[in-house]
C-alpha cells in the first residue's frame, strides 16, 4: 500500500498482511514446537495443556486466513484483537517463568528480556488489529 502521495511516497505492507503473516507463523509454531507453548498454558484452564496449544494454533491459522480474505478481514481484525488480549496472561506467565529460570549467563538473560518485551509489544498489535476491524488497511 502506498503511504502518502506524490513521488516521495514509500511502499509498506498493509496492516492486515503483516498481521496475517504474524498469525500464520505463530500458528505453525504451535504445531511444529508445541512443548514450549504447553509450558505457558495457565494451570487454571481445564484439560491438558496440549489441547489448548493445538486449539490456539488452529485459531491463529484461521485468523491468518481470514485476514487475507477481503470478505472476512474486518471481522478477523476484531477477532485478532480479542485473541491477542486473551493470550496476554500466557505471555505474562512466560515472562515470569523466564525471570525465575533465567539462571546465569547470556542465554538466560536474553530469554528473559525477549519474553518480557513481548508484553508491551502486544499493544501495537492489538491497535493494528483494531484498525483492520475498522476497515483501515494501511
Amino acid at each position: 500500500m502506498i503511504e502518502g502521495e506524490g513521488a516521495g511516497a514509500r511502499r509498506r505492507p498493509a496492516r492486515w498482511a503483516a498481521l496475517a503473516v504474524l498469525f500464520g507463523a505463530a500458528g505453525v509454531a504451535h504445531f511444529h514446537r508445541p512443548a514450549g507453548f504447553d509450558a505457558i498454558v495457565p494451570r487454571s484452564l481445564p484439560g491438558p495443556p496440549r489441547a489448548w496449544t493445538t486449539a490456539s494454533g488452529a485459531v491463529e491459522l484461521a485468523l491468518a486466513a481470514a485476514l487475507v480474505l477481503p470478505r472476512t478481514r474486518r471481522a478477523a481484525g476484531g477477532a485478532a484483537a480479542a485473541f491477542l488480549l486473551a493470550v496476554w496472561p500466557a505471555n505474562g506467565r512466560m515472562a515470569l517463568d523466564a525471570w525465575r529460570d533465567r539462571g546465569r549467563g547470556r542465554a538466560g538473560a536474553l530469554r528473559c528480556a525477549l519474553t518480557a518485551a513481548r508484553l508491551p509489544l502486544q499493544v501495537p498489535l492489538v491497535r493494528a488489529a483494531l484498525r483492520v476491524a475498522r476497515g483501515a488497511s494501511a
